[in-house]
């Protein structure tokens, strides 16, 4: 499978296995995001745990054509899909932050699936940067 591929099979297998309504995955499927494994913070930051399952905030700058494509939809919905908070919104030089909120597999899905090739419009690149997570927004909107 392709890395598109690959990349919305994992996120789609990923909420399958969280029991998330409406997701449907192949069984037997153990597809590859693409996404590097980044290094797990210390058993005594907050939001520690098992390394998919810890708590954090990414934010993403993607560039390309991506807005008037229905990209900002197209970003919610998958976010929603992978259970994920925040919000996609179109900045003045033509970029779209994306902001999302929850377990860092799922952040790393979505951002997989940011770069994966089958998104609205085109995706040139896609500048990533991690944090812990601020409040607690509910749902993900556009913006």
């Amino acid at each position: 499978m392709t890395g598109t591929g690959a990349a919305r099979e994992a996120a789609v297998t990923r909420a399958s296995e969280a029991g998330m309504p409406g997701i449907n995955a192949h069984e037997g499927d153990t597809p590859e995001t693409g996404v590097p494994e980044t290094d797990a913070p210390d058993g005594d930051t907050p939001g520690a745990g098992p390394e998919g399952a810890r708590r954090v905030r990414l934010t993403a700058w993607v560039r390309g054509r991506v807005q008037g494509v229905g990209f900002r939809w197209w970003t919610r919905s998958r976010a929603l899909e992978l259970g994920l908070t925040g919000w996609a919104r179109n900045t003045a030089d033509g970029r779209v932050e994306v902001v999302a909120q929850g377990t860092r597999r799922a952040c790393e899905d979505l951002l997989g699936l940011l770069r994966g090739g089958d998104t609205p419009g085109r995706v040139d690149v896609v500048v990533e940067r991690w944090s812990e997570p601020k409040g607690s927004p509910e749902g993900f909107v556009e913006r």
